[in-house]
C-alpha cells in the first residue's frame, strides 16, 4: 500500500470527473477503468517490497524520503507536460499542508511497520483508514453514518483484532504502526475530502509530496546513509513503480465511477500477499487471512452504503 494510493482517488472521483485530461469519460468504459485499477493496484506492492527491502540498509526516514523524492520529480515532470503553469497553483495552502502532514505520517508509520511485519500484515492494518474517516466524518464534516456504516467500522475493527492478536502469543509492537498508519491515513482522506472541487487531484497529489519532501529533507541529514549504486537504482525504481501506479488509478476514474472501481482496489491485498512470499517468504496463517476477510468486508459494505441511502 502507499499512503497516496487508491482512497484518494475514491474520495474525489465523484467530484473531478477530468483529473488528469479535459477530454476524460466518465464511467463511459468501465472495463477499461477496471483493468487500469487493477493494474495500478497490483504494481502499489512492489513498491512497497522495495522499501521494504531497502529498510534493511537505509533508516526509514531516508527510504521515504527516496520515495518523496522521485514522485516529486516524476509527478512534477508529468505536470509540467500536461498542464500549463497558470493550473498548478496551489489552492487552500493551510488545508494542504494538514493534509500532507496526515499523508507524511501514514508513510513513514507504515514503511516502519513494513521494515517488521509481512506485507500483507501491514496492509491489512493500513486498510482501516477507510473505516476511520466513516467514523469521523460525523463530528468533524457534519456527514450522516447510517447502522449500515457503523456496523463496517465494528467489522473492520474486529478484522483488525484478528491480525494484531493482542494477548494471543503472536502480537508484534510494530502492529501498533501499521494501525497508526491507518488512523493517519483516514484523518488524510477526511482532509481531501474537505479539499474536493479546489482543483485537480493530480495537482493536489503533487503538493502533498512537496510538503512531504520539505519537512524529510530537514530530517534526512541526521539519519543519512550514503546509498550505493543499487541502493539509488532501488530508490529510483521505488519511486518510478509509485508514480506509475497513481498515473495508473487516476487514468481509470477517467473511465469507470468510483463504486464500480472500489470493490477492485481490494486487488492490492492479494499483490502484497504474492509479493510478501515469493520476495521474503512470508505467507499469512489462517488466522490473519480471517482478519484480512473481515477487513475486506467490512470495507465493501462502506461502498454498499456510498451507492444506498444512509439508513
Amino acid at each position: 500500500m502507499d499512503a497516496s494510493g487508491w482512497p484518494l482517488y475514491l474520495s474525489l472521483a465523484h467530484r473531478w470527473p477530468a483529473i488528469m485530461t479535459a477530454v476524460a469519460a466518465p464511467a463511459a468504459r468501465p472495463l477499461i477503468g477496471v483493468l487500469l485499477m487493477a493494474l495500478g493496484v497490483s504494481i502499489l506492492p512492489v513498491m512497497d517490497g522495495l522499501a521494504k527491502h531497502l529498510s534493511d540498509s537505509y533508516h526509514v526516514i531516508q527510504v521515504t524520503w527516496a520515495r518523496y523524492l522521485f514522485h516529486f520529480l516524476l509527478l512534477g515532470a508529468l505536470l509540467l507536460w500536461r498542464l500549463p503553469l497558470a493550473e498548478l497553483r496551489p489552492q487552500h495552502p493551510r488545508m494542504q499542508m494538514l493534509r500532507g502532514a496526515f499523508l507524511l505520517s501514514t508513510t513513514l508509520c507504515y514503511f516502519a511497520a513494513i521494515s517488521f511485519l509481512p506485507l500483507a500484515n501491514a496492509l491489512a492494518l493500513a486498510f482501516i483508514g477507510p473505516l476511520v474517516s466513516t467514523a469521523l466524518a460525523p463530528w468533524l464534516l457534519n456527514e450522516a453514518a447510517g447502522a449500515r456504516r457503523w456496523l463496517a467500522v465494528a467489522v473492520g475493527f474486529a478484522g483488525t483484532l484478528v491480525v494484531i492478536r493482542p494477548g494471543w502469543g503472536e502480537f508484534h509492537w510494530a502492529s501498533l504502526l501499521g494501525l497508526a498508519a491507518g488512523v493517519s491515513y483516514g484523518l488524510y482522506q477526511l482532509t481531501t475530502r474537505r479539499l474536493s472541487g479546489s482543483g485537480r487531484a493530480s495537482v493536489t497529489l503533487f503538493y502533498t509530496s512537496v510538503f512531504g519532501l520539505a519537512v524529510l529533507s530537514l530530517a534526512v541529514p541526521f539519519v543519512w546513509s550514503l546509498p550505493s549504486a543499487s541502493g539509488w537504482a532501488l530508490m529510483l525504481a521505488m519511486g518510478a513503480v509509485g508514480a506509475l501506479a497513481h498515473f495508473l488509478i487516476i487514468c481509470a476514474f477517467e473511465y469507470a465511477s468510483a463504486p464500480v472501481l472500489s470493490p477492485v482496489s481490494y486487488m492490492e491485498m492479494a499483490a502484497a500477499v504474492a509479493v510478501g512470499w515469493f520476495v521474503f517468504g512470508d505467507f499469512p496463517d489462517a488466522w490473519t487471512w480471517a482478519g484480512i476477510a473481515l477487513i475486506v468486508v467490512s470495507g465493501l459494505l462502506v461502498v454498499v452504503g456510498e451507492r444506498r441511502p444512509v439508513v
